[in-house]
């Protein structure tokens, strides 16, 4: 049913609204719910407010009004190594079991869903699955590595990304490197918010949501601190207002062939192999 249906038959809604501040005039406009994983969990997640915002206003320049939600996600990186990992895949059923709460309990005319990381990335694909109303998806884009510039001393030659990490902790185990420099590595590897800067699951599934066709074209992976992405943000805003208005919705485009396309574009670079436990 479509926002204006469920006005007609629940009163509650209208004086509800506007009890955050929705006018009169916002009422009857289109309604768009703005889903992310944003929150402090971690740099995949920590700026995506910006792009929510933006997305935001996107939607209310064309028409609609939107409605913030959030299902914050855990990070796999700061869950290894320890009993937290056990926790990973589950939360990624969760956060699709929210998107689809979210979108039944108050039905939406459209979605624009927000994500970056391992599990937010797909977990939001399922739900646009599962809600199936007009939808597209902005992601983080991916975090800079280190050095952000070329005049560096010895140490810092490395194009250094959070992979390595494991590598230096190894070398310092092994008494290749000293307590210094390994400190020295993990205080830079992560120089700005975004997905981890190699081909995990987190940049795979960004890229996957282009290939299946949900996003705007080329803009899988842009850097976290691109004013570009803002812009895509905005511009994604938009797009939802013209899929509402012809009621172009995710199982009209995510078919066999968007998915044989995206496990041909996952060869091609040679993505994480754990897409295969969500595009089943």
């Amino acid at each position: 049913m479509t926002s204006q249906q469920i006005r007609a038959i629940a009163p509650e809604q209208d004086p509800l609204r506007m009890g955050m501040g929705w006018t009169v005039d916002d009422l009857s406009k289109p309604q768009i719910m703005v889903e992310s994983t944003f929150g402090d969990s971690h740099p995949g997640s920590a700026h995506l407010l910006e792009l929510v915002e933006q997305a935001v206003s996107g939607v209310k320049e064309h028409g609609g009004k939107a409605a913030r939600y959030f299902t914050t996600d855990i990070c796999d990186g700061m869950a290894q190594g320890h009993d937290g990992i056990n926790y990973s895949l589950a939360s990624r059923d969760t956060i699709c079991n929210m998107i689809e709460i979210h979108a039944g309990a108050t039905p939406f005319d459209g979605g624009v869903f927000v994500a970056s990381c391992d599990k937010g990335m797909p977990a939001h694909l399922m739900g646009i699955g599962r809600v199936n109303i007009p939808s597209i998806v902005i992601t983080g884009g991916v975090m800079d590595a280190y050095p952000l510039c070329s005049q560096v001393s010895d140490i810092k030659k490395d194009l250094l990304t959070l992979e390595q990490i494991g590598i230096y902790s190894a070398q310092y185990e092994r008494g290749e490197i000293d307590e210094e420099k390994l400190t020295w590595y993990k205080q830079h590897a992560c120089p700005s918010c975004g997905a981890c800067s190699f081909m995990g699951t987190a940049s795979t599934m960004q890229i996957m949501a282009e290939a299946l066709g949900l996003m705007l074209p080329g803009t899988a992976l842009m850097p976290a601190t691109c004013e570009d992405l803002k812009d895509a943000a905005r511009r994604a805003g938009a797009q939802v207002m013209e899929l509402a208005r012809t009621g172009l919705k995710p199982r009209d485009i995510v078919t066999m062939k968007s998915f044989e396309n995206a496990i041909m574009v996952h060869a091609a670079i040679s993505g994480s192999t754990n897409s295969l436990l969500h595009y089943l």
